[in-house]
C-alpha cells in the first residue's frame, strides 16, 4: 500500500516538474514510510512520484516508479493484486522474464500485453498510473469497488493526480476553494460523493473506471466494471455452500503478503466470520486486534475475546478511554483528507495495531451491505409503502408540511414526502445528516448562492428486487464514499494497510447470483448459517456497529471547542454528529495545505 502522485503537461510547469513532484510526494509520506521515488520523463511531459509501504517483495526490486525492461512504460501504483502469482505464471508461459517478485511488475507487463483490458484480470484493490514514453500518454485506473482512491485536477494541458486531495493541493496548481457539489453532499449525507470532492475542480476517478491523458488532452473516464446483480434460483443449502466457499477463497487470497496479516475483530458477525473461516486456510499464528471501552453499552471486548479463544488467535486488546480518545483527537483531525462524520474509530484501531507491529489488517467491512445488516433494508420498504399511500390519498404535501417543523429526522422525512416514494429518495432520507433546507443554510456560510446538489441523484437503477437495489445503494454510496475512504485515509495515516475480503470482485460476482430474498435475511441469517462454527453470542443479540461513545464523550468528558460550534437559526445541533460535521469542516478549512 502506498501513495502515488503525478504531473502531466505539454507546456505548463515543465521547468518545475521535480519541485512539484517532491511537494506532492512529501504530503503523502505517511502513506509509504518504507521507500520513495520520482521519475521524470525524457521529454519533461510527465513526473511520477511514489511513497512505498512494502507488503509484497520487501526488497529494493519493488521500488517505484517502476520501469518496463525496455524503458517504454513507467508505473506508480497503490494497492494489492491478490492473484498476481497466477498472472505472473501466465506471463512467464508467454516468455516474459521478471526482475522482481512484486505485483507491481505483473501489472506493468500485463498492461504491455493487453492494454486497458488488463483491468478485467486483476483481483484486488488498486489505483495506478502508467506512463507510455513512446505515445506520450498516461493511463490511470481505479479498482472496481473504489477501495483505493485516485483524485485528479485538470488545468489547461496539465493533469495532476494523487492518492489524496492533500497531494493535489500540495502541488500548488489547484486552489483550496470549496465545491458546491462537495459541500452539498457533505451536509446532506456526511461525506463527499464521488466524482466530486470538497475542492472545486478536483475530482475523484469513479470506482471501476479508467481514463487516458495524451499530449495535453484528457479523455472522459470510461467504466470497465459495475455492480450488477444476476439472481438465479438455487436451493438453500447450495447458497450456504456458495457463500462459505467463496468467502474462504477471498480470505485466502487476502492473506497473500510478505509480512504478517492480522484481523480487526470487533465481536460482530462479519469480523468473527473472517476469523472463523481464516482458520480453514491459516494454520499457524493468527493475529487479532480489538478495541474495548469503559462504557458497558459500547464494549464488545468480552465477545471478541471469546471468538479469539475459540479460534486460537494471538489476541491484542486495547482500551480507549474518553481521556485517551481526547488526546488522539487532534492528530485525527490533522489526518482528515476530506471532511467526514466518521473515521475516528478506524484511526484509533489503526494506531493501536501499527504500534503492536501489524502492517496489514483484514476488516469485515462490506458484510452489512451484502447481507442486509443495516436498518435501511428494513425501513426503506415501509417508507416507500407509506409514501405511496399518502400520495394516493393526496396527503403527502400536508404531512410534509407538518413534519417540516419537527425533529431533525422529521425534517428529512418531510423532504422525502415531497418526492416520489422511490428507494433512492428513501435512502437519501435515512442516510441524511441535515435536511435540505438546513443544508442550504449551512452551505450559504461558505458559498453565497449555492445550488443544492443531491448526492444520490445519479444512482443507477437495479433491475432485480428491492433488496438488491438497497444493497447497491449501500455499496455505491455509504460504503464507497465514507467507509472505504475513511478506512484508507485513517489506516494510511499510520502506515497500515486495511484489506476487505467482503469487498472483492470475485466474491461479489459469485454471490450476486443469489436472489436478494435469499441473500438478505433478518440478522444476516445466510452469512450466519454459512459459518455455523460461530459462537452463538456473536449473532444472537442486536446488531452493534463499530462505533465509539461520542455522545457521552462530547457532552460529559471532553472539554473542547467541539461543544461551541454554532449554526444558523433553524438548524438543530442536538445530535452529536451534526456538531461534529460542522466542527470537522471548519477545522479542515483552517488547516494549512
Amino acid at each position: 500500500m502506498c501513495g502515488i502522485a503525478g504531473v502531466l503537461t505539454t507546456n505548463q510547469y515543465q521547468d518545475r516538474l521535480e519541485e512539484i513532484a517532491k511537494k506532492m510526494q512529501a504530503s503523502l509520506r505517511h502513506r509509504g514510510p518504507d521507500d520513495q521515488g520520482i521519475f521524470v520523463s525524457s521529454g519533461r511531459m510527465a513526473a511520477l512520484a511514489h511513497t512505498r509501504l512494502a507488503i509484497i517483495d520487501l526488497s529494493p526490486a519493488g521500488h517505484q516508479p517502476m520501469a518496463s525492461s525496455d524503458g517504454r512504460y513507467w508505473i506508480t501504483y497503490n494497492g494489492e493484486i491478490y492473484n498476481f502469482k497466477e498472472l505472473r505464471a501466465e506471463l512467464q508461459a508467454k516468455g516474459e522474464k521478471f526482475q522482481s517478485s512484486s505485483d507491481t511488475e505483473v501489472i506493468l507487463k500485463l498492461y504491455q500485453h493487453q492494454g486497458a483490458d488488463c483491468l478485467n484480470k486483476l483481483r484486488g484493490m488498486f489505483a495506478f498510473a502508467i506512463w507510455d514514453e513512446k505515445e506520450k500518454s498516461c493511463f490511470l485506473a481505479r479498482d472496481p469497488f473504489g477501495i483505493k482512491p485516485l483524485y485528479y485536477f485538470s488545468a489547461g494541458s496539465a493533469l495532476v493526480f494523487a492518492s489524496e486531495v492533500r497531494g493535489i493541493l500540495a502541488s500548488g496548481i489547484a486552489e483550496k476553494k470549496l465545491s458546491n457539489e462537495g459541500l452539498s453532499s457533505y451536509f446532506l449525507s456526511g461525506s463527499v460523493t464521488e466524482p466530486y470532492t470538497i475542492i472545486k475542480g478536483i475530482l475523484s476517478l469513479p470506482a471501476g473506471h479508467c481514463m487516458k491523458w495524451q499530449n495535453g488532452k484528457l479523455e472522459s473516464p470510461k467504466q470497465y466494471w459495475k455492480i450488477k446483480f444476476n439472481p438465479q434460483s438455487a436451493a438453500p443449502e447450495e447458497t450456504r455452500e456458495k457463500v462459505r466457499s467463496s468467502l474462504i477463497n477471498s480470505i485466502k487470497n487476502h492473506f497473500v503478503s510478505d509480512v504478517p496479516v492480522g484481523i480487526f475483530l470487533s465481536g460482530g458477525i462479519d469480523s468473527s466470520a473472517l476469523v472463523a473461516l481464516a482458520r480453514q486456510t491459516q494454520k499457524g499464528r493468527l493475529l487479532t486486534y480489538t478495541v474495548t471501552f469503559e462504557e458497558p453499552g459500547w464494549n464488545e471486548g468480552p465477545i471478541a475475546k471469546k471468538v479469539a479463544q475459540k479460534f486460537d488467535t494471538v489476541h491484542t486488546e486495547y482500551m480507549i478511554t474518553a481521556q485517551e480518545a481526547g488526546k488522539l483527537f487532534d492528530s485525527f483531525l490533522n489526518s482528515v483528507d476530506q471532511p467526514t462524520i466518521d473515521g475516528f474509530n478506524t484511526y484509533c484501531i489503526s494506531k493501536i495495531a501499527r504500534e503492536n507491529g501489524a502492517k496489514v489488517l483484514l476488516s469485515g467491512l462490506g458484510g452489512d451491505e451484502l447481507f442486509g445488516g443495516y436498518q435501511s433494508f428494513r425501513k426503506i420498504p415501509g417508507m416507500m409503502r407509506w409514501g405511496n399511500i399518502l400520495r394516493r390519498l393526496h396527503l403527502s404535501d400536508a404531512a410534509s408540511g407538518v413534519l417540516r417543523s419537527g425533529s431533525p429526522y422529521s425534517k428529512r422525512i418531510s423532504d422525502f414526502l415531497k418526492k416520489p416514494a422511490s428507494a433512492v429518495n428513501a435512502y437519501h432520507c435515512l442516510r441524511g445528516v441535515f435536511s435540505e433546507s438546513e443544508s442550504e443554510l449551512l452551505i450559504r456560510r461558505h458559498i453565497p448562492d449555492p445550488a443544492l446538489f443531491y448526492p444520490f441523484r445519479d444512482a443507477a437503477p437495479v433491475n432485480s428486487c428491492l433488496k438488491d437495489e438497497i444493497s447497491s445503494l449501500e455499496l455505491s454510496y455509504y460504503m464507497r464514499n465514507q467507509l472505504l475512504r475513511d478506512s484508507d485515509v485513517m489506516s494510511m495515516a499510520h502506515g497500515l494497510e486495511i484489506r476487505v475480503p467482503f469487498v472483492d470482485r470475485t466474491f461479489f460476482e459469485d454471490i450476486s447470483s443469489i436472489p436478494g430474498d435469499m441473500r438478505i435475511l433478518p440478522n444476516k441469517r445466510l452469512l450466519v448459517d454459512s459459518v455455523p462454527e460461530l459462537p452463538k453470542e456473536v449473532y444472537d443479540r442486536p446488531k452493534h456497529g463499530f462505533l465509539l461513545p461520542f455522545q457521552k464523550w462530547i457532552e460529559k468528558d471532553w472539554e473542547r471547542d467541539l461543544l461551541k460550534v454554532d449554526a444558523p437559526k433553524g438548524v438543530s445541533l442536538d445530535l452529536w454528529y451534526r456538531r461534529w460535521s460542522i466542527f470537522v469542516l471548519e477545522n479542515w478549512g483552517q488547516r494549512p495545505i
